[in-house]
């Protein structure tokens, strides 16, 4: 009762977000879309529970989507990401018109699970960032999700609905940072409006997405940390064991896709291998995520949608164990 006061004075004084026990919800601002976008976060190494509330403030405020960030909590309420069965509020992807992702290994309750599912099965967009390649593992092997795990021998969800699943890390793991060069023969793709600068302090993935993708950017490995840095150059087997300079040909960091899924309908999905919360804070990756939506929506993309920050982001640098400790999904309402 008392969190229902609560939200009715967030209302009551026109706040754009909405507090809530286990989820933040964004209202949107100017010119409304009229579209719900579902923003799951749930990994153990990425921050996606700082990358995603940033995406949805920016969503919401400077491009009229109404934006819902769910997240993985433990038994305290506070957020977990190690907490992989957990996915908060799952009744937001009831109505969603289009999903934002960074998962990795999660492993949903039945209910949760067909919650996606049936998100899935109504042809919505997709939008997966860097480890939700392989967002799921862990279902036991009589669930009816036991298709998605990533070891699946066909490749599991990622695979089969964004192109790729985990393979390796390409560039040395916080070693090598990753330059984004965009796919000359694909430049006018309107995903890549007012995209030219992309860079990221995680490394390039093995990736070889399908014949249907149309990979709009690949991953020059750099020999540091900096986007000053030079490009890498030394030898490298690829999964199928055939041995190539690293930068030669480079690695597919984004690609978008068109595919039918198990109700026969279809999904439009971007798919990057970057988006740690730290790749986020450029400036043309996050425009690049936001180009994805409008895309994957039907709608005209901007010719250079603003993508400027909502308040303050300083994400927290990636790795096991070093997440923030104590934070509840409140604790990302705008204004805080």
């Amino acid at each position: 009762m008392k969190q229902f006061v609560l939200s009715l004075c967030a209302l009551a004084l026109g706040s754009t977000s909405l507090l809530s026990a286990d989820h933040v919800a964004y209202q949107p601002a100017g010119e409304t879309k009229s579209k719900h976008i579902v923003l799951l976060a749930g990994d153990e190494e990425y921050r996606s529970e700082e990358a995603l509330p940033m995406l949805g403030k920016i969503l919401s405020q400077r491009h009229g989507f109404k934006c819902t960030v769910l997240f993985s909590l433990g038994a305290d309420g506070t957020i977990d990401p190690t907490a992989g069965a957990s996915l908060s509020h799952p009744e937001a992807l009831d109505s969603a018109d289009a999903i934002v992702m960074l998962l990795r290994f999660r492993h949903w309750d039945e209910a949760t699970s067909k919650k996606f599912e049936a998100a899935v099965n109504r042809g919505v967009p997709i939008i997966a960032l860097r480890t939700s390649t392989h967002a799921f593992n862990g279902y036991d092997k009589d669930s009816p999700f036991a298709a998605w795990n990533w070891n699946n021998p066909e490749g599991g969800w990622g695979r089969k609905v964004l192109g790729e699943t985990w393979v390796s890390h390409w560039g040395k793991h916080k070693v090598e940072a990753t330059k984004g060069i965009i796919e000359a023969a694909n430049a006018n793709h309107p995903v890549l409006r007012g995209v030219s600068d992309l860079f990221g302090n995680s490394d390039v993935y093995e990736a070889a997405p399908p014949a249907d993708s149309i990979i709009l950017a690949r991953g020059q490995i750099l020999q540091g940390m900096t986007a000053d840095t030079p490009p890498a150059s030394y030898k490298k087997a690829t999964a199928a064991k055939v041995e190539q300079d690293v930068n030669s040909p480079m690695m597919p960091v984004a690609w978008v896709r068109v595919v039918k899924n198990d109700a026969g309908k279809e999904n439009k999905t971007l798919c990057t291998t970057m988006g740690a919360a730290t790749d986020l804070a450029n400036e043309d990756l996050r425009r690049l995520v936001v180009n994805g939506v409008f895309w994957g929506l039907g709608l005209e993309v901007p010719e250079k949608a603003d993508v400027t920050l909502v308040g303050d982001y300083q994400p927290t640098m990636y790795g096991f164990k070093g997440f923030k400790t104590g934070l509840k999904p409140d604790d990302f309402a705008l204004g805080k």
